[in-house]
């Protein structure tokens, strides 16, 4: 029987790549739905499948008719053998090992390479107690940290040969520990969660894993310790020989340091061990300023890996020197750059930003533009119009003549599509805050969610309140929802800020701030705003992919010319900013309120061809399909 295979299928997250599987899930049971923090292991072990109705039971059989089991796609555009490393992962709010942009563009790097037939496997950490959740109190942010046990997520015990949980060892000073892996599936693509969490393991060894970013720069410093060394321990533990290492981030370049280690224990000199380390490594560099990229004290580097190093028969001037920098600094960055055949920015403007910060290390560092998934994002309604206008759409994703044939959907579809999502975003907020007066399910609905770092200017909209209060007039409304880092206080500031406007009498009822910001009340911001607010300080922006997403939609981008957008802004698939300073970028965001954004709004036929122009330029440059691609064709082949 098909659905007795439904409970295998929610261990396997490539349903998060089915447009419709989102919705499926809560047609079972929404309150359990809620009350599992939308997981459908927990969902399904306290359900009857027999006695749903028969529609629903037809819906989730043709859910797992679609599911490939594991298939992969023959043949892959690489054949080499590729780790991706990363600190965070983000697949599905029910697996909560992610913070923001950096998990989320990990996680739909393996779902592409899942749907492209790499032969790829992951390494992170498995955090018990995940990222923090958010709620509001007393106007302010609260966080909360509930535990996650494996018995209740999408994971199995990852097992030696003899069938034993696996253990391995990772470096620790003059003395070792141990550590276990999960295993999520996504797809055909294996993720393993390296975990301390052992009753051996001493208190602060078994933190090591309890929560992503929350602990001092020791247990920062430990963490990609056990990710670098164990996660290279790990697939070596399971016999998976890789031709390349993709390291995301500078968090993983300890990576670099075993694989050096490795060589030279086995008697291969210094200078040729980091050729061949460079060899097997590529780097993608995420952060555009200096003081975002990882530094650790030099003698807290020495103090957990020196006593390894040595013992491998490495001094300090091979293995710590080329990455110290001034300050007597480690820097993780430098590593993976040094240890790195090819180096990546993930935008045309953060590679150009990234090279002049790390110019005098000789590398020349190629933009690869970030990417979202496409039907991971898309509202299933969009998918249903494609699939009914544009036939053969997923098999052409990245086609660029393929979406010319934009023309073929309506005016009449494309307004009927963005007042539904609009209407159910709306309805959304209305309950989840339990105030069903709030918003309007007719106005143009300004979109802005992402993490409150101080940079991005959530308030910014907010620097002339009576001119806002006369835009809104003219039939808008804002919607806000984001998070900001516990030891943010700046960032916390904007939050209570952005609140606090909430309330003001000018907005009260059309400016909203939703908390719990996660991947579900992404989809959802994304799917129903109908533009897309985004304003940092440019260069600030790396990439950013929530506008990327908000386009999958059709759904257009007011955006300061940063990150991933000036790549593609043409003035006919959104509005753009030019980013020059606070004072500046505020009057010009007004002036397009009012003189662009509204007047087009108010002409259906006007925001219908705005639609298809974002469509046709933005989703098959923007996804993951077509930047797994370019990584395969400039970086994963070492001849290119």
């Amino acid at each position: 029987m098909k659905l007795a295979d439904l409970p295998a299928l929610a261990r396997d997250l490539w349903w998060t790549t089915d447009t419709e599987a989102h919705q499926l899930w809560p047609r079972i049971d929404e309150m359990a739905w809620k009350n599992s923090g939308h997981n459908p292991v927990v969902l399904l072990r306290n359900t009857d499948l027999e006695a749903l109705d028969e529609d629903l039971k037809d819906d989730l059989s043709k859910l797992v008719d679609r599911w490939p089991r594991s298939t992969r796609k023959s043949p892959p555009p690489s054949n080499k053998r590729i780790a991706y490393f990363c600190m965070e992962f983000g697949l599905h709010e029910g697996l909560n090992i992610y913070s923001g942009g950096l998990g989320m563009l990990a996680g739909d790097h393996l779902r592409s390479a899942s749907d492209l037939g790499l032969d790829m496997v992951a390494v992170g950490l498995f955090y018990r107690r995940g990222y923090f959740q958010q709620t509001i109190e007393d106007g302010k942010q609260a966080v909360h940290y509930p535990i996650q046990e494996a018995n209740d997520l999408p994971v199995s015990q990852v097992r030696g040969r003899d069938g034993t949980p696996i253990r391995i060892r990772v470096p620790n000073g003059e003395e070792e520990y141990e550590a276990t892996a999960w295993e999520v599936r996504v797809g055909h693509i294996r993720l393993f969660l390296l975990d301390t969490n052992l009753p051996e393991n001493p208190e602060h060894i078994r933190n090591l894993t309890s929560s992503l970013y929350g602990g001092e720069k020791d247990m920062r410093l430990r963490q990609e310790v056990l990710l670098g060394f164990g996660g290279k321990n790990l697939l070596d533990a399971l016999g998976i020989r890789r031709d390349i290492f993709h390291m995301n981030e500078g968090h993983v370049s300890f990576l670099i340091t075993a694989l050096i280690t490795e060589a030279v224990a086995l008697g291969v000199p210094v200078s040729d061990a980091w050729e061949q380390a460079k060899a097997r490594c590529v780097f993608t560099t995420h952060t555009p300023v200096p003081a975002g990229h990882d530094r650790f004290d030099a003698h807290q580097v020495h103090a957990v890996l020196g006593p390894t190093c040595e013992a491998a028969g490495l001094t300090i001037e091979d293995w710590a020197a080329p990455a110290t920098v001034e300050g007597n600094q480690f820097c993780m960055s430098t590593l993976g750059i040094k240890g790195s055949r090819s180096v990546n920015g993930v935008s045309k403007l953060h590679a150009e930003v990234s090279q002049g910060m790390f110019d005098h290390l000789g590398v020349k560092i190629r933009p690869i533009t970030n990417g979202v998934h496409q039907t991971a994002w898309m509202a299933p309604e969009t998918a249903a119009l494609f699939d009914k206008k544009l036939p053969g759409w997923r098999d052409n994703i990245s086609n660029t003549e393929f979406w010319q044939q934009t023309d073929l959907l309506t005016t009449e579809e494309l307004i009927s599509l963005r007042n539904t999502l609009r209407s159910r975003l709306i309805n959304k907020i209305r309950t989840h805050l339990g105030q069903p007066d709030i918003l309007d399910e007719n106005l143009l609905t300004i979109g802005f969610a992402r993490r409150f770092a101080t940079y991005k200017r959530a308030d910014l909209i907010f620097t002339q309140p009576d001119r806002l209060a006369a835009i809104l007039d003219r039939g808008a409304q804002l919607v806000f929802a984001g998070k900001a880092h516990p030891k943010d206080i700046p960032g916390q500031a904007l939050i209570e800020q952005v609140i606090r406007w909430s309330q003001d009498d000018r907005f009260k009822g059309r400016v909203v701030f939703v908390p719990g910001y996660d991947p579900d009340w992404g989809r959802m911001f994304t799917q129903g705003s109908d533009v897309w607010l985004n304003n940092p300080r440019r260069p600030r922006e790396a990439s950013g992919t929530s506008g990327q997403k908000a386009t999958l939609n059709g759904n257009p981008n007011l955006s300061v010319l940063d990150g991933w957008w000036p790549e593609i802004a043409d003035e006919q698939n959104g509005w753009s900013i030019q980013g020059t300073s606070d004072v500046e970028d505020v009057l010009e965001l007004y002036s397009l309120l009012e003189n662009s954004v509204l007047p087009r709004f108010a002409d259906p036929e006007a925001w219908a061809a705005m639609m298809r122009h974002v469509i046709s330029t933005c989703l098959p440059m923007f996804n993951t399909e077509r930047m797994i691609l370019d990584y395969c064709n400039h970086v994963y082949d070492p001849e290119t």
